[in-house]
């Protein structure tokens, strides 16, 4: 049926009446949804049709003969009393007994097991009241933790830091703060003593120490050791090059004397004894502004110069070119420490010691306190160290002594130590200035020097600066102590020169001395000579061993300065691609090759034998190739060593004829 025009689809529906539903007249009887699902219903009031009644809660019914009245007891929980019982009337209680029945255990097909029998635990001791103190916070004492805790178990590592604490606090008022900045409040306990004038260590080990393994490697592998000086001798050199470097900032002493500057004080006993000179003096390092050298500057303080012959006395002390002598190279006056000084110029050896310091003062005693004396010993010297040093003494005297002059002064305090068992005869000629106007012949003099030779071996067989105050005695224990050849020449250099009529041997045989002098000396010790003469070559070889390991260094680094000077030089002769072209570029790609070694993953191999393999193959230009890549990889060059040696012979002849002609510009201008 078609729609008329005009009227819509809803207007037709609309036209036609809904079928009325099927019982709406028992709908008062039906209850309403909304009821039963929220509790209401918002259109009660609305016209909703349906029953809006609440649906009553079912009571729960007691079952039958189980009904509550009023006549029910009220239900009374049980008191218990002290002795145990319940307090209430009822009868129907159960007794505490039992407690102590049987526990349930279900029937089964199994025999029963009896289960064991519940011990009653006594509960008045758990709830009785002890009597504790109030806690009372106080300070922490360390001290009584530590007699607890270490009587309980002393191995406790919790308890053990705390005791040696309190073992290093007990006896200070207050704890100390390692970190405090603050030095005072640290209990008098700095950590670094006189920071103020505190320096850098020297770095001595330069190298990693020499492993334990050594005898595992094969015949021709090398450790890096192999390639440089031993430990300890390094060390002693460094030391000894930081010593001749040393200054003294904000130094009171003048800032130059005559022609040397940057004075250090090398003696600092404050207490100068002016008997062996005449005179208090002081020994001071100076770096020369002639020559840049370093010397050893002697003073006499207070010397008046009256007469100028005696500054003439130095001259023939500066023609002795000896070992065993500490060389003499100038003596002037001046006044530039405030008063009249003489001033003797030597050479300088830097950490040297002198026998008094060697071997007459030793733990912490001073030579000649008799505090100490009785508890301090010094150690013994052996013979051959006694020997080698009267052969290095008998042969600055032979060189002294042909020069027609006498050392005048061999004291424990004026021959030093430079090396190990390496003497020098200091202070030369120091005696001869200043004691110009003594009229002693050259004779007596050289006889007084080897009188002065006995005594000086006397004090150091003797262990003592004062055994020639008890000669007899110091005599004995050189008989106890060495042989006989070492005691008959302490006797004949102590001895008066002999008359002509009566001659003497120095050791004690019958050959005939007309005279006692140096070469009689050295005639009678030639089995010590010859032995002193081994032991210092066999110094020479070890030396010697150990300036070969060095050979190669200056080669390597010179080769290694040329390549670094060659390479990367953009603004030479304005040429940015200078050292990326040719031959440069080759260069380049060998520096690679020798320094920036890499691994399969990308990580740097630092191999010393590899560095200085290739430079020495460099170095001799061998027929070898090698093969060299670029950083990109883009490029591969396969080169032999005689190839980049020409290469670098070819850019160094560039690279200096350059440098020639700029110096020649500068010098003409």
């Amino acid at each position: 049926m078609a729609t008329p025009i005009g009227q819509g689809a809803g207007d037709a529906r609309r036209a036609v009446s809904s079928p009325r539903p099927k019982g709406r007249e028992n709908a008062k009887n039906t209850q309403c949804r909304n009821v039963s699902i929220y509790g209401y219903c918002r259109y009660e009031n609305e016209g909703c049709s349906y029953n809006h009644d609440r649906p009553s809660i079912p009571q729960l019914q007691p079952p039958p003969g189980q009904r509550f009245n009023v006549d029910s007891p009220s239900f009374t929980p049980l008191q218990t009393a002290p002795n145990g019982f319940s307090s209430s009337s009822r009868g129907s209680t159960i007794s505490p007994k039992a407690a102590n029945a049987a526990v349930f255990t279900p029937k089964t097909n199994k025999a029963p097991t009896l289960a064991p029998p519940i011990q009653v635990k006594d509960t008045s001791s758990q709830w009785a009241t002890h009597d504790f103190p109030e806690f009372i916070p106080q300070g922490y004492d360390q001290s009584h933790v530590v007699d607890q805790n270490m009587g309980v178990n002393p191995y406790d590592p919790f308890t053990i830091p705390a005791a040696v604490s309190s073992l290093s606090v007990q006896n200070q008022s207050s704890q100390v703060n390692p970190y405090a900045q603050d030095t005072s409040s640290m209990g008098s306990a700095a950590f670094y003593q006189n920071n103020e004038n505190y320096a850098q260590p020297l770095q001595y080990h330069l190298y990693n120490p020499l492993g334990p393994h050594r005898e595992n490697l094969l015949a021709y592998q090398r450790t890096a050791h192999d390639f440089f000086l031993a430990d300890d001798l390094r060390e002693d050199l460094t030391r000894k090059a930081a010593a001749s470097r040393q200054t003294l900032p904000n130094s009171s002493l003048p800032p130059q004397v005559d022609y040397f500057h940057s004075l250090v004080p090398l003696d600092t006993n404050p207490n100068k004894n002016a008997t062996l000179f005449g005179y208090p003096s002081w020994v001071y390092k100076a770096v020369s502004s002639k020559d840049g050298f370093t010397y050893t500057l002697r003073r006499l303080e207070g010397y008046r110069l009256t007469d100028e012959k005696a500054i003439r006395e130095v001259q023939p002390w500066k023609r002795i070119r000896n070992a065993g002598v500490v060389t003499v190279h100038d003596a002037f006056t001046t006044r530039a420490f405030g008063d009249s000084s003489l001033i003797f110029v030597l050479d300088y050896h830097p950490l040297s010691k002198t026998l008094a310091e060697q071997h007459f003062q030793y733990a912490g005693n001073p030579v000649g306190n008799p505090r100490f004396a009785a508890n301090a010993r010094p150690a013994h010297v052996p013979e051959q160290v006694i020997w080698g040093y009267i052969v290095q003494l008998a042969s600055a005297l032979k060189a002294i002594h042909a020069q027609n002059i006498a050392a005048r002064l061999i004291h424990s305090s004026k021959v030093i130590i430079t090396s190990k068992s390496r003497i020098r005869l200091n202070a030369c000629a120091i005696l001869d200035v200043v004691q110009h106007d003594t009229p002693r012949t050259m004779t007596d003099l050289q006889q007084d020097d080897l009188i002065q030779l006995g005594k000086l071996i006397l004090c150091l067989a003797s262990n003592s600066a004062s055994a020639v105050a008890t000669l007899q005695k110091s005599v004995d224990n050189i008989t106890r102590l060495y042989t006989q050849r070492l005691k008959d020449c302490v006797i004949w250099l102590l001895s008066p020169p002999p008359a002509p009529s009566t001659p003497q041997s120095p050791t004690g045989s019958s050959m005939q001395i007309p005279t006692k002098d140096i070469d009689t000396f050295l005639t009678a010790i030639a089995p010590q000579l010859v032995s002193s003469l081994d032991s210092a070559l066999h110094a020479e070889d070890a030396l010697l061993s150990s300036l070969s390991r060095e050979l190669e260094n200056s080669r390597l680094f010179r080769l290694s300065a040329k390549l670094q000077t060659i390479l990367e030089r953009d603004s030479y002769e304005h040429n940015a691609q200078w050292s990326e072209t040719g031959e440069r570029y080759i260069l380049k790609l060998f520096r690679d090759y020798v320094f920036h070694q890499v691994d399969a993953q990308g990580k740097p191999v630092a191999e010393l034998g590899h560095v200085v393999g290739a430079l020495n193959k460099l170095d001799t230009g061998t027929e070898e190739k090698i093969c060299l890549v670029s950083r990109d990889e883009q490029s591969v060059f396969v080169v032999s060593y005689r190839e980049v040696r020409r290469a670098i012979e070819g850019a160094w002849a560039d690279l200096m004829k350059g440098a020639g002609s700029i110096g020649g510009a500068q010098g003409r201008r």
